[in-house]
């Protein structure tokens, strides 16, 4: 396996220590190796993994993303082409441990949608975890969340982690299963 080259981090920078999911501050000048890019950046330092969100990618030197542009909501929306813009919007969230997106890595179980009271859409979505003791799971469903609520038309939208039925490999999708090398 090659290893990535150390970056000294250029400024402070919030970060998620992994699998706990503790907020913690890696400092200007700590040295880090990016491990993954999915989702925002899962790097190594001091020991342990963290996750640096992609609003911090300038304390790697990388550019800031543009944020996203929410579109105005307009007219009748094709329910058809909304869910699907909201599962797209899913399979842009990762477990930062895994390179795979939580759709395709079966973790999403119930995804619906309603009209809301301002004439938008409300979106909510049950999802789960590959392990109960994971302490990314707020992590993970607030990332969710927020990918939803930059879709056009969504007012509000809540990811509820549920643990039932219990997550398991065969859940993984023909796709999720390529990228895992499993196919």
């Amino acid at each position: 396996m090659e290893s990535n080259p150390n970056i000294a981090l250029k400024r402070d920078c919030q970060a998620i220590q992994i699998p706990s999911g503790h907020v913690a501050t890696l400092s200007a000048g700590t040295e880090v190796a990016i491990t993954q890019t999915l989702g925002g950046y899962t790097v190594s330092a001091r020991g342990a993994l963290y996750r640096i969100a992609p609003h911090d990618a300038d304390a790697l030197g990388f550019d800031k993303p543009a944020a996203p542009a929410k579109a105005a909501s307009g007219g009748a929306v094709d329910k058809k082409v909304f869910e699907q813009q909201v599962w797209d919007a899913l399979k842009n969230c990762y477990d930062p441990e895994i390179p795979v997106n939580i759709v395709d890595l079966g973790l999403i179980y119930d995804m619906r949608t309603a009209p809301a009271p301002q004439g938008g859409r409300r979106v909510d979505v049950k999802m789960t975890l590959t392990a109960r003791g994971c302490g990314m799971g707020p992590v993970i469903a607030a990332d969710a969340r927020q990918k939803l609520l930059g879709l056009a038309g969504v007012e509000d939208a809540t990811v509820e982690v549920v643990w039932d039925p219990p997550w398991n490999p065969s859940m993984i999708s023909p796709e999720g299963k390529k990228r895992l090398g499993m196919a």
